[in-house]
């Protein structure tokens, strides 16, 4: 049964914590962006300040095997300073016995990178390109064997399990998914997925209307699932970035040299009259920024979206499209963008992208809900500094597609079953 960490008593107990630390780090091992270590700090001090200890694992880049360079001591200095207190450290977490068993009220133990074991997620490594279907199958069957014994390690360590990860709990993995059955009383959400499982509902099940969705990026097939879970609950839909341009080929436009996908036409044409047929207000880019190379300082002109001559490509969305993506966006009681409406990592194709930012802040000023989620789009509202202007930024980008794409996700179902 899931508890709340507000009611929960950590007094005396040993909570083993699921972060989300794969923080950046540079050629020397600093780390260059700590956003994912401060967003779990409000839980790990209420564990704290209530007499409990600390038991924090989590995952850093995705070695396939011990790599010294993807090692978690390398953040232990900083996540001690943002805790205030000293973070030992377990340096293989399924050896940890003594060192959880030792911890006080108030103390704080790390384990080694999670994925430096095949166990956590489950699936067989080291084979060889040659291997049979048979050697795979009993490979695979080895691998989940020894599974259940390496979560059965990381439960007894601790008293209670918290799920503060939401980055990966579209995942299906040891620490996020399975461990939690060892709590069936004693598992929770931290205050950091608590608010990401909300913002989600507050966009897919509770929507104040008019709801606009603003999809942008550059493939039609990343967003493809999203895009038709969405046509069932938003009025409008905003397609923008790169793969706008399928649409406005499948439309019989001239996309020239412009990202597209020529095999999804159809799916973009039966994308279109889905939404016809529901009433959904689909509005694609009617302007373009356009240029001949690929380039920050490339020469650049503005012509009709459905008319990009051969040789060129689109980079940005014009003026035009703001202006009726502006009426759109500002009429809106619920606002739900991923992904980018141009190459925003180049200035001179950022102005598409930053206006979209500065609208759905405005709209969120005037008591719009704002949701925005994955890697680009939250990487331009903090860019721009739009971040604290809207009503949520989401920390995983994958875990928020999957949830925007209608899956259950196995790391919220775990504490929720």
């Amino acid at each position: 049964m899931q508890k709340h960490i507000d009611t929960y008593d950590f007094k005396g107990k040993k909570a083993i914590v699921r972060v989300d630390f794969n923080v950046p780090l540079d050629e020397n091992f600093k780390i260059t962006d700590d956003t994912r270590i401060r967003a779990a700090l409000p839980t790990l001090k209420k564990v704290l300040a209530e007499g409990g200890s600390l038991i924090l694992m989590s995952h850093l880049g995705r070695p396939k095997k011990v790599d010294p360079k993807f090692s978690l001591k390398h953040i232990i200095g900083h996540v001690s300073e943002c805790l205030g207190v000293p973070v030992q450290f377990a340096e293989d977490c399924q050896k940890a016995d003594g060192q959880a068993a030792a911890l006080k009220p108030g103390e704080v133990l790390m384990l080694e990178n999670l994925r430096f074991y095949a166990e956590e997620e489950g699936k067989p490594r080291g084979l060889a390109e040659d291997a049979t279907d048979e050697e795979k199958a009993a490979a695979k069957k080895a691998v989940k064997e020894s599974q259940k014994e390496f979560v059965r390690k990381l439960a007894s360590y601790a008293d209670c399990y918290i799920n503060d990860a939401f980055g990966t709990a579209h995942r299906a993995h040891a620490s996020t998914a399975l461990i939690a059955k060892y709590f069936p009383e004693d598992k929770m959400f931290g205050y950091l997925m608590e608010k990401e499982v909300k913002a989600i509902d507050n966009v897919l099940k509770n929507a104040r209307r008019p709801f606009t969705a603003i999809i942008g990026g550059s493939k039609v097939s990343s967003k493809l699932a999203v895009l038709e879970n969405l046509l069932g609950k938003v009025d409008n839909l905003i397609i923008c970035g790169g793969m706008g341009y399928t649409f406005i080929k499948a439309e019989g436009g001239s996309v020239g040299n412009s990202l597209h996908e020529d095999d999804l036409i159809p799916q973009a044409n039966e994308i279109m009259t889905k939404a016809e047929d529901l009433g959904v207000n689909v509005s694609l880019s009617v302007e373009t920024r356009i240029t001949q190379e690929f380039s920050n300082d490339a020469p650049f002109k503005e012509v009709p979206s459905h008319q990009i001559p051969d040789g060129w490509e689109g980079m940005d969305c014009g003026p035009s499209s703001i202006e009726n993506w502006a009426r759109i966006i500002l009429a809106s009681k619920t606002i739900l963008w991923n992904g980018p409406a141009g190459v925003f990592e180049f200035p001179t194709f950022a102005a598409g992208t930053e206006k979209i930012a500065g609208l759905v802040a405005e709209a969120t000023s005037r008591g719009a809900y704002s949701l925005v989620g994955g890697g680009d789009s939250v990487a331009a509202v903090t860019k721009m500094g739009f971040a604290d202007k809207v009503s949520y930024v989401s920390t995983g980008g994958g875990a928020m597609l999957e949830a925007i794409e209608g899956k259950t996700l196995p790391g919220i179902a775990a504490i929720e079953e």
